[in-house]
């Protein structure tokens, strides 16, 4: 059954309507076939970007949705109900889109957001690195300034939309100045010097890649600078608060598509003379199934409605990456237990949901770094 969802106005409830129509009519065919054979769906993106499902958090001036956080977050949460790689790849865009959203210059706002919000284009964040996942400051990837720009050289890793993306938000070390020596630029997928290894054999999300990135003395304009010098990790980690947020309404779908296969399944079938949902074990099961999905979708939405009303909301968004993301793994792996057997197959989509959920956990901050970003906030 649809999430009965409180939207604030009924534009964002025709939002929902047209997500989840283009979801299960363009996303739901594909996702085995691509999931399986590990292939990119290239009709998927343009027909999201046609919707106006590529920039919905974004200024209606270029060529944003204009939308509220809370709406964004629910609509990456129902098409991640039909097919997560998708999803998550839609969070990527918008992550990539927020540093020159909100630390550019008028002028480069002008010049490249609204080709960013088109539609037509996707992007990529590239902020690890090998050596550098959690441990942001200990980039090595390094732009020094020349005439006219930066030569960038180095190495950065797990890329989602790597190779396939159209422009990189990338950070790079300016200086030697520690966590204060790192720099934001906006890197066009043309550009000479940058290269791509093979994207990476992953346990879910295999439709969309995963990749590293080589910049090979790559030059970019001054002009691709976002923010000043040596800004970009506090540009980094204020886009993170927003793409945890995302990841938790990934999270949160991959969860309730988990829980409506398993209720229609002990609907279903039948053990001892009865439905297996009427069987108290079973139903007690998905009764706290249905209640992780509910309130990890209320985590995210009080971190969300908070962003929305300018409050801080850092705490919350990692108190919502955390909570959502334990919670998809929790209930990904109860949903097998409900298809017994026949769950640890391919011929249910269960299998590939805890595959998937596994990976919430891991990238936008592993969810130990969430519990330590959340003790240092209690900690003043």
């Amino acid at each position: 059954m649809p999430v009965e969802r409180l939207l604030p106005s009924q534009e964002a409830h025709d939002l929902i309507d047209l997500t989840r129509d283009l979801a299960d009519k363009v996303l739901a065919p594909q996702v085995d076939a691509h999931e399986k054979s590990e292939t990119f769906p290239d009709g998927v993106f343009p027909a999201l970007g046609r919707a106006g499902l590529l920039s919905l958090p974004y200024p209606e001036e270029f060529g944003g949705g204009g939308q509220p956080y809370e709406v964004y977050l629910q609509v990456l949460e129902e098409l991640a109900a039909r097919w997560a790689a998708v999803a998550v790849a839609t969070s990527v865009h918008s992550l990539s889109c927020f540093a020159l959203a909100t630390h550019g210059t008028a002028e480069q706002q002008a010049r490249w957001l609204p080709e960013m919000l088109g539609g037509n284009t996707i992007g990529a964040y590239s902020l690890s690195e090998p050596q550098a996942g959690s441990d942001a400051a200990a980039l090595s990837c390094k732009a020094i300034a020349v005439d006219g720009g930066f030569r960038i050289n180095g190495a950065k890793a797990w890329i989602t939309n790597g190779g396939r993306a159209d422009f990189y938000t990338l950070f790079a070390r300016t200086s030697d100045d520690g966590p204060r020596g790192i720099s934001c630029f906006l890197v066009d997928s043309a550009t000479e010097g940058l290269s791509f290894g093979k994207p990476e054999e992953k346990m879910g999300l295999r439709a969309v890649p995963t990749t590293s990135a080589h910049y090979d003395d790559a030059f970019v304009d001054r002009d691709r600078l976002i923010g000043q010098t040596g800004q970009g990790l506090s540009i980094a980690f204020s886009a993170l608060d927003s793409g945890r947020l995302g990841i938790a309404a990934v999270a949160v779908g991959l969860a309730q598509g988990a829980l409506d296969d398993a209720v229609a399944y002990a609907k279903e079938r039948k053990a001892f003379g009865k439905r297996i949902i009427d069987h108290q074990g079973l139903g007690f099961l998905l009764a706290d199934m249905a209640a992780a999905v509910d309130s990890a979708r209320a985590t995210y939405l009080d971190a969300a409605r908070r962003r929305d009303a300018g409050l801080p909301y850092s705490r919350q968004a990692s108190v919502a990456k955390l909570v959502a993301t334990d919670a998809a793994m929790k209930v990904t792996t109860d949903a097998v237990q409900v298809f017994g057997g026949y769950g640890y197959t391919q011929d249910f989509p269960v299998e590939r949901y805890m595959r998937e959920a596994k990976i919430t956990q891991i990238f936008e901050g592993t969810n130990q770094i969430q519990r330590l970003v959340i003790a240092r906030s209690l900690a003043g």
